[in-house]
Parts: structure tokens; sequence; C-alpha cells
């Protein structure tokens, strides 16, 4: 259990170290909490929170891009050429003179184009990034859900420490019972000064023993007054976390979405292939400027335009259409099997934490019983000890024996809480 302990407080000391040059904002103090809660002001601290926003706002400006391909097109084109040859006529007419055209040509012209039908193309671009803004925004769910064992942690590491603070507040009062029989027997000359002695040692170890739980206690209520924005006081309330049904192992972590909206974009991207191969249709209209105009037998500089509907059919996405099905079918059952290797390891996981919450739980039966019977112990022994009939090492021993069958109670609890919210964690519950 000081294991326990000792590695919580190094973490948190090594934690404090680290962001001890970094400037914060003001904490406001907070009396009572529990997991839920920390749960939440965690997740609303983190600065990974902030992405969200970002992931937002970058989803509404690509759609409003890809909205504009609705709207008319407009293009503004320049060409100067020259041509080793000219379309020529030779044939003579009477009362009437061909200028032949220049090799040299001159063209500036604006086009405005309206698409009519794309194949689904816009619809599905838009679908596509709606559903890949869904996937990034899942996969911070992810990553902030990994808040929840920090949290876990912090907080089963506070009761933990709060518990044997309590433990070893009892155990002193047990060696104080036990030095005012000494004292007693002290005054009148029963005993030796060193029987006195060896309680008075014993006391002054538990105290110091509860220096140092309360020194881990401050260092794990700054980490984790850190992760939640709040001050945590020495004397915070903690609430023990009711968890009692652990019958039901659906699993509902956020990697199971994730792996639902991937599909999902995989199904979106096999109908973008195929619109791809769809011919577009479109009005155009072109006005310009430039020599020779639309009528070639003008050589003369002159206005032109023209409109109508345009057909795009662009065939070479049928060289490459199967083989990009093929690639969108090959991911999906990737990303199949890895959503089976995700729900296989995390089953595995909930069905190792649920016997380990049952060997905890058989601990902490036998833990009662064997506290019952140490408190028996102890009872005989102070009547002993009041009756000469033992000395204070033996009466020591015994209280010893009881503290730590106690403190066996207090982390075989401890862990029983941790194992039960560990089985939730995995299991996932929103």
């Amino acid at each position: 259990m000081r294991k326990l302990t000792k590695w919580l407080t190094i973490g948190a000391s090594l934690f404090l170290m680290l962001i001890g040059t970094i400037e914060l904002p003001a904490q406001s103090v907070i009396s009572k909490l529990n997991l839920e809660q920390a749960y939440q002001l965690a997740r609303s601290n983190y600065p990974l929170i902030k992405q969200k926003d970002l992931i937002g706002k970058t989803a509404f400006l690509t759609i409003e891009n890809i909205n504009t391909a609705y709207l008319p097109q407009f293009s503004l084109n320049g060409q100067a050429s020259y041509q080793s040859d000219v379309t020529s006529i030779n044939i003579p007419i009477a009362g009437a003179s061909i200028v032949p055209m220049s090799k040299d040509q001159y063209k500036f012209w604006g086009e405005l184009n309206q698409l009519i039908y794309d194949g689904g193309m816009i619809k599905n671009q838009k679908q596509l990034q709606e559903r890949s803004t869904l996937i990034d925004d899942q996969k911070l769910e992810v990553e902030l859900y990994k808040l929840k064992d920090r949290i876990n942690q912090l907080y089963l590491g506070l009761l933990l420490i709060e518990a044997q603070i309590f433990q070893a507040k009892l155990f002193n009062e047990n060696i104080q019972i036990g030095l005012k029989t000494v004292n007693a027997q002290l005054a009148s000359g029963t005993v030796f000064k060193s029987a006195a002695l060896v309680l008075e040692a014993q006391l002054l170890q538990t105290d110091q023993r509860i220096v140092e739980l309360k020194s881990n206690k401050i260092a794990l209520s700054k980490v984790l007054g850190l992760f939640i924005n709040h001050q945590i006081p020495e004397n915070i309330q903690l609430e023990k976390p009711e968890m009692n049904d652990l019958l039901d192992a659906t699993i509902d972590r956020p990697e199971v979405k994730l792996y639902a909206y991937q599909d999902s974009l995989l199904y979106i991207q096999n109908q973008l292939v195929s619109a791809k191969s769809i011919p577009k249709i479109s009005l155009f209209a072109q006005g310009g400027y430039g020599r020779p105009g639309l009528n070639m037998l003008n050589n003369d500089f002159a206005l032109f335009g023209i409109g109508g509907v345009r057909l795009n059919w662009s065939l070479s996405n049928l060289y490459t259409r199967k083989r990009e099905h093929q690639v969108v079918a090959l991911n999906q059952k990737i990303n199949e099997v890895q959503k089976e290797v995700f729900v296989f390891n995390t089953t595995t996981q909930l069905s190792q934490q649920l016997e380990e919450v049952k060997k905890l739980q058989a601990l902490s039966n036998i833990d009662h019983q064997i506290i019952d019977v140490r408190i028996n112990i102890t009872a005989a022994s102070k009547a002993q000890l009041q009756n000469g009939v033992i000395n204070s090492n033996d009466y020591l021993r015994e209280v010893n024996a009881e503290d730590q069958t106690r403190n066996n109670f207090l982390l075989h609890q401890i862990q029983l809480l941790q194992a039960k919210i560990n089985y939730k964690t995995i299991k996932g519950n929103h």
C-alpha cells in the first residue's frame, strides 16, 4: 500500500516540477467533489478541447468553398498566336476580293459557366467533408476519454491517503490507551521506564507517518487541481463513487463510434468514385474581342459572343474506376478488422477486470473476518497489559497486527473500487 501512494506521489511531484515555471490562471476553491464532476471539469479545462471549435470552423469554411461550385464560374482568357498557314480562298469572284486571314492572331475573351448536373460530385464532396469532420471530432473524443484514467488514479489515490490517515489516527488511539495503562503501572513501580518509551516511540513514528501522508495528499491534490482548474483544500469532501452494477458488458467507447464514422466515410468515397465517371452538363456563355472574330472572312478585330450547353465526360476515369473501388473495399475490410481487434481486446480486458473484482471482493470479505478476530485479540491484550500478564512490546505487536489488517482492508477496498471504475472506464459509459 505504501508503494502505491509512493509512486503516485513521486509522479505528482515530477508533474509539479515540470509545470512549476508555467504561469497558471487563478483557480477557485472547491470544497466538495465527486468523480463525475472531476471528469467534466478536467475535460472542459484540458487544452485539447479547444481543438473541437477549430475543427468545426474548418469544416464550415471547407463546405462553403465546395458550395461555390453551384455558383456561376467566370474566367478571363487571352491568347496571341502565330501559325504557319491559314485558310485561304483562291477561287476568283467577280467584283469581290477576299482578304486572307493574318497568320498572327489575337484573342481576349471571358467565359461564364453554370453547372447544371455533375453526377452527384458536389453532394458527395460535401458529405465526405462532413464525415471527415465527424471523424476528426471523434478522434478528439478518443483522446479526451484517456483523461479518465489519469483522473481515476489521482482521485482514488486521494481516497486511499484519506483512509490511511484515518487509520493512522485510530492506531495512535490504541497506542495511547496502552501508554496510559503503562504510565499508571510505571507510577506504581510495577514496570520499567523502557515499557513506556517503546509506546512513546511508536506514537512519534505514527505522527511522522501522518505528516508524510498529509504531504502526499497535498501533492496529489495540487495535480488534480491543475487538471480540473480548481484549488483542492486539505478538508475537501471527496465522495466515494458507487459502482454496483457490472452486469452490462456492452462496449460504448468513443472508438466504436469512430469506426462507424470511418466506415460511412469509405461508403461515400465509393460513391464519389462512381460520380467521377458520370458526364457533367453545364451552360456556358463566351464573349470577347479579337482577330479574327467568328467571321473567318473578316480579318479585322471584332467583338464576338457565343453561348450554349456543354457536355463534359472524362473517359480517363474509366481506366482507374475498378481499381479505386477495390481500394475502397480493402480499406473497408481493414476498418472492420481494426474494429474487431478493438472489440476483442476490450472484451478480454473486461473479462480480466471482472475476475479482479471478484478476487478483491473475496479478499475484502475475508478482511472483515480477520479484523473481527484482531479486534478481539487487541482487546484481550489491553486487559492482559493492565493485569501485567504481557509487556508493552507484546501489546504493541498485537496492535500493529490489527493495524496491518485494517490497512490491508483499506487497500483492498480502494483496489476493489478501482477495479470497478476501471471496468466501467474500459466498457465506456456515455
